[in-house]
């Protein structure tokens, strides 16, 4: 019995760790367009559990950007990814930005970012 509690606790380990957090966030406009600067924090373990994506969305939740991660980094914590060209619409003074991982799907908490 004992090494199927232990066989359930490891499968489930992944689901119930910690979603990736946003540190930090840098949006720079340049002409019409916004370049924003993402830096997440999670325990990456390798490709089974990894933080793959983060997301600009508006205030409403509708999704205007992804950025797509293609490999864990489970040696590099925190880290920083980019995203440019991000077109928003006329007006808008904020954002959200949330992170997804493999294989928990997005954190229900967003990071909300006020545009300057």
């Amino acid at each position: 019995m004992k090494n199927v509690i232990f066989a359930l606790f490891v499968v489930a380990a992944p689901a119930l760790a910690e979603p990736p957090q946003i540190d930090n966030v840098k949006a720079i406009r340049s002409g019409d367009t916004w370049r924003f600067e993402v830096t997440i924090s999670h325990p990456d373990t390798g490709w089974d559990h990894y933080a793959d994506a983060w997301r600009v969305l508006d205030m409403q939740g509708n999704q205007i950007a992804i950025r797509e991660l293609a490999h864990p980094h489970v040696q590099e914590q925190p880290f920083t990814r980019s995203l440019s060209g991000v077109r928003l619409p006329e007006g808008t003074t904020q954002v959200q930005i949330q992170a997804r991982d493999l294989p928990g799907g997005w954190n229900p908490t967003a990071t909300i970012v006020t545009l300057r």
